[in-house]
């Protein structure tokens, strides 16, 4: 494999975090860092190692646009987002979401980022400030917490409260999880994989999401396992240890997305009836 080839592999990880917390689905997602992909394929001239991270983010961006949001009922039962929430949340433009997603969960500067966005870093910084004030009028919302580090869950459940939410169980165990989320029917819920009894917290939302849908974000210290495209793997995804903004930017777009699968779900409905 050739230096570029490996550079390009290196990336693809995050790439497909990135584009699954836009457009809130996997497959949708995956799709979007294909499309970038090719598009790079046809377009590699020039491209070297010190620039290929900004030309993947500016493929990515440029295959975006005419995705917006997933689709109703796309992607496995345990990636389904769509919920009760949709009156609940600000419907953050795509703009927005792409700067506050590049600037927390993928670490870019601003100025990275709005050469990411193809935007001066002037008018970057207007929609982030902008992105920023939208977040902090969302609404809160109740959320359960599946976490078996005693230290981690109390970081977690300070971090979602100081912004507003709600917390209504920390569940160490897979049981646990069933039960709290069946007993409080939470508006969100953020997952640890490997859990207490040594089950897997992907498993305990799977059964979870069994008896009705609600909005999941999964927190891991090795994001990369659940980021290789090969299966059905979380499409809201953050790495230990978090940043706080990182983790609120998220919860925000879990929400956001999910209230808008709930929205053209009851289009659609409407449509049928009529």
């Amino acid at each position: 494999m050739s230096d570029l080839a490996q550079e390009v592999a290196r990336h693809l990880p995050y790439m497909r975090r990135y584009a699954r917390a836009v457009t809130g689905s996997q497959e949708s997602g995956d799709n979007v860092v294909r499309a970038g992909l090719q598009r790079l394929l046809e377009q590699r001239d020039g491209l070297t190692g010190e620039t290929v991270r900004r030309e993947l983010y500016r493929a990515l961006h440029d295959c975006l646009a005419p995705v917006h949001v997933a689709a109703a009922g796309d992607g496995p039962a345990m990636l389904a987002n769509d919920s009760i929430l949709a009156s609940r949340v600000v419907h953050l433009s795509l703009q927005h979401r792409q700067i506050l997603l590049l600037t927390t969960l993928e670490g870019m500067t601003l100025g990275e980022a709005a050469e990411a966005m193809r935007l001066g870093e002037r008018e970057a910084g207007a929609l982030l400030a902008q992105a920023k004030a939208d977040l902090r009028t969302q609404r809160a919302t109740r959320i359960l917490v599946i976490e078996d580090e005693p230290v981690i869950a109390l970081d977690i459940a300070t971090t979602v409260q100081r912004n507003g939410h709600e917390v209504v169980g920390i569940a160490a165990t897979h049981r646990e999880a069933v039960e709290l989320a069946r007993s409080e029917q939470p508006g969100l819920i953020l997952a640890d994989i490997q859990l207490a009894d040594d089950s897997s917290g992907i498993d305990a939302v799977q059964e979870i999401l069994q008896h009705y849908q609600v909005p999941v974000i999964f927190i891991t210290a090795f994001p990369e396992r659940l980021l290789t495209g090969e299966r059905p793997e979380p499409a809201f995804l953050i790495t230990k240890p978090f940043d706080p903004d990182t983790l609120n930017v998220s919860i925000s777009q879990a929400l956001s997305t999910s209230a808008l699968a709930s929205g053209a779900v009851s289009a659609g409905e409407r449509l049928t009836r009529a």
